[in-house]
């Protein structure tokens, strides 16, 4: 275990402590940004991502995809690939991803987080449902005589 630590990209919270060293993994910023930019209403997706009822289901591996993270002792930078929902307001949902993202690394790791870049890769458009009226249509009724 201490070997795959040492292998791992990954940034060194503490250098000397009591009981050894802290490592966090750029994965673990990855996975980090990605939940949290999920979280926010109009994002679909990340980068082609699955669906975020999907999430829990398939496992945080996953959200790490459509993301990019560069950490140095000093910052994080993060680059996020989104897909919005239709309908939804880009530059306002993009600051509202950067602001969760931000607070998300800053409170769960204590980096600082230099930059976040989003770029948006797509537009999901949900199928409309039937209405109510055609599936009332589709309806078979027997009627049985005595």
């Amino acid at each position: 275990m201490a070997m795959d630590m040492e292998r791992q990209n990954g940034y060194s919270l503490h250098d000397s402590g009591i009981f050894g060293e802290v490592q966090i993994a750029d994965e673990v910023v990855a996975i980090i940004s990605g939940l949290a930019a999920l979280e926010v209403e109009g994002v679909a997706r990340m980068s082609g991502n699955i669906p975020n009822e999907l999430v829990s289901r398939l496992g945080m591996n996953n959200l790490s995809k459509g993301v990019k993270v560069e950490v140095t002792p000093e910052s994080v930078v993060i680059d996020l690939a989104l897909e919005m929902k239709y309908g939804y307001s880009i530059p306002k949902v993009s600051e509202q991803v950067q602001e969760r993202v931000k607070s998300a690394i800053e409170s769960m790791t204590g980096l600082c987080v230099e930059r976040i870049n989003v770029r948006i890769v797509g537009v999901a458009v949900d199928k409309p449902q039937k209405s109510q009226k055609s599936q009332r249509s589709q309806r078979t009724v027997h009627v049985v005589k005595k």
